[in-house]
This record gives structure tokens, C-alpha cells and sequence, in this order.
């Protein structure tokens, strides 16, 4: 039986900008270009440009030089813009003439991908206004200052809006580079692409999982006394009457006080402190489930997991599994 002719492969153009993020620029050549059909055939052509054709320095510390320049563009189905470390759509929310000028001719003619950073790009461009976009975590206050006419949301690893789609960061480019594969020909071409690279085809939850939890600070004054001493007993059933006299304050003044210095209700506070040990547990040791929702003060693991998936997206052992594998 003959084997069917092979389709013309999706073209896809890599758009290198100056300081690219050197990791994620061979991403897409990676987990897009690798993607085959059952005989084998490659799916999409991937090629890397500059603007000018020259090459850019990277994030790595050093020059990045792509056989080709901004005229592969314009033949592509798809353009990818890996992450950027710097430039004026990341200080002032602008483009370069020649970039903005780019940009615009691809619009509406091709699929546009940012990973990362170059949400500031596609943003600054106007791409992103009244659409749904994200960038990494690290960057989400300067994104929403510069770009408030963006429905920002800062914690899903991609948001796709048909032809124009943006990711979190780093890793999580792999993550959209997977979901186009997935879209364009199937969950088993995905599969296979990510078990090639011994990657997860799909992670569960959003970026919030992986946003650094740093130890809240505790005042000598006010509640903060309270604030320490419930933190050393956050697998009791503490009670907003215990804290308040423990704090030698009635409990309408407690919660007035404990808002004004922390921005959160009591009980707000609690279960934000009860969730980050439930966390740092799950991803420093092996205790069962059950130990860590007791020792976290849910009581229950089914309190611990209603509370995590709905803090983060995910159940306990999920996240286990994604920070301890």
C-alpha cells in the first residue's frame, strides 16, 4: 500500500531580538521542529532569523548568528519571539521602529508566539489589548503598569487566543511549544515530541506553584507578637477569640489592628501560612499526605487538598511529584 504523500511542513520562523534568553531560543526548534508524523516526516520547518540578519547578543553571554534575516518572516505560518532580558518594550513599554514595524506587517498574517518576556513585545505592539495574556510571575507588576488595557493573568503557564498566544517563563515555553504541537496535530504527536526530550506532555496547575514564598515578617509590636506565636502553632485549631487573647486585645480591635498591619483578615493570614508549610513539606519530605495536612493545621487531607487546589491548581501529590519528581 503506498504511503501518502507527505504535507508541505507548517513553517515556523524563530525571531531572535537583541539579549534573547538563550534557553529559550532553541526551544522551538526542539519541541516544535521535532514534532514527526507516524512515518516519521517532519511536521513543521523551523528556522531562526534577526531583524537585520546579524547576529544578537544572548542572555548567555554570547552572540547568537542565524543563518537568516527578517525576509523568513513573511513566507512563515508561524512566529515564534523568545524571552528578551532587555530593550524598550521591557523599560517603557515601547517597540524600536523597525520592530514595531515588523510586528505589524505579521499581524493577522501569522500565528504570533511569545515565550516569556515577549508578551512586552507583543504587548507593546497592541496585540494583547482586551485579550488574556501572561508573562513570568517575576515580571507581573511591571507588565500591568505598563499595559493595564491587558487582562493579565499571572498565573497560567500559557494563554492561547487563537493567533496570538503567550507563556510564562522559561520552562514554561516548553509547555506552549508542546500545546501548539498538540493543537495543530494531536495529543499522540505531542506525546511523542515530549517523550523524546523525557519532558511531562502536560503539567498540571499554573505558575503561582513555583512563585517564591518568603517568610512573612513579624513586628514586635501589635499583632506581631500574636503573629509569631500562632506560627508555632499552626497545627492547633487556632481561634480568631485565642489570638485576640493572646494578643491582650478584644477581637473587633484584633482584626482591626491584624488588617491594618497585614493587609488580610485573620483567618486570611492562617490559611495563607497553613498552605505554605503544607507546601514547603510536600516538596522537602517524604512524609504522607495526611502528616503534612495534620502537621500544616487543615486536619484533613481533604481540607489540605481543597484548599491547595484552590490556592494553586493542583492536588498535594501532584505537587509533590513536581518539585520532587
Amino acid at each position: 500500500m503506498a504511503v501518502p504523500e507527505a504535507p508541505e511542513p507548517h513553517r515556523v520562523a524563530v525571531l531572535a531580538l537583541p539579549s534573547v534568553v538563550s534557553f529559550e531560543l532553541g526551544l522551538p526548534h526542539k519541541f516544535i521542529g521535532g514534532a514527526t508524523d507516524a512515518q516519521g516526516r517532519r511536521l513543521y520547518q523551523v528556522e531562526t532569523c534577526t531583524l537585520d540578519g546579524r547576529p544578537v547578543p544572548t542572555s548567555a553571554g554570547y552572540h547568537a548568528a542565524p543563518e537568516h534575516d527578517a525576509s523568513i518572516l513573511w513566507r512563515a505560518d508561524t512566529v515564534v519571539l523568545p524571552g528578551i532580558q532587555a530593550g524598550r518594550a521591557l523599560a517603557a513599554g515601547e517597540l524600536e521602529p523597525d520592530l514595531a514595524a515588523a510586528i505589524g506587517e505579521l499581524a493577522g498574517r501569522a500565528r504570533l508566539v511569545s515565550i516569556c518576556t515577549s508578551a512586552f513585545v507583543l504587548a507593546a505592539a497592541g496585540l494583547l489589548d482586551g485579550q488574556r495574556a501572561t508573562t513570568h510571575w517575576l515580571h507581573s507588576g511591571a507588565f500591568r503598569r505598563l499595559f493595564p488595557r491587558v487582562v493579565f493573568d499571572p498565573d497560567v503557564l500559557f494563554v492561547d487566543n487563537g493567533d496570538v498566544l503567550t507563556s510564562a517563563g522559561n520552562a514554561a515555553g516548553i509547555d506552549l511549544c508542546l500545546h501548539l504541537v498538540r493543537r495543530d496535530h494531536g495529543a499522540e504527536v505531542a506525546a511523542r515530541v515530549a517523550r523524546r526530550s523525557v519532558v511531562s506532555p502536560f503539567r498540571e496547575g499554573g505558575q503561582s506553584q513555583f512563585v517564591e514564598q518568603p517568610l512573612p515578617e513579624v513586628a514586635e509590636s501589635g499583632t506581631g507578637p500574636t503573629r509569631a506565636w500562632a506560627l508555632g502553632r499552626l497545627d492547633e485549631p487556632l481561634s480568631l477569640t485565642e489570638l485576640a487573647e493572646h494578643a491582650r486585645m478584644s477581637v473587633r480591635t484584633f482584626t482591626r489592628r491584624f488588617r491594618a498591619e497585614t493587609g488580610q483578615s485573620p483567618a486570611q493570614w492562617l490559611l495563607r501560612q497553613r498552605l505554605s508549610r503544607a507546601r514547603a513539606m510536600l516538596e522537602s519530605t517524604d512524609l504522607p499526605v495526611e502528616r503534612v495536612a495534620t502537621a500544616a493545621g487543615f486536619g484533613t487531607t481533604a481540607s489540605m487538598r481543597q484548599h491547595l487546589h484552590a490556592a494553586i491548581g493542583v492536588a498535594p501529590l501532584a505537587y509533590r511529584r513536581t518539585f520532587r519528581g
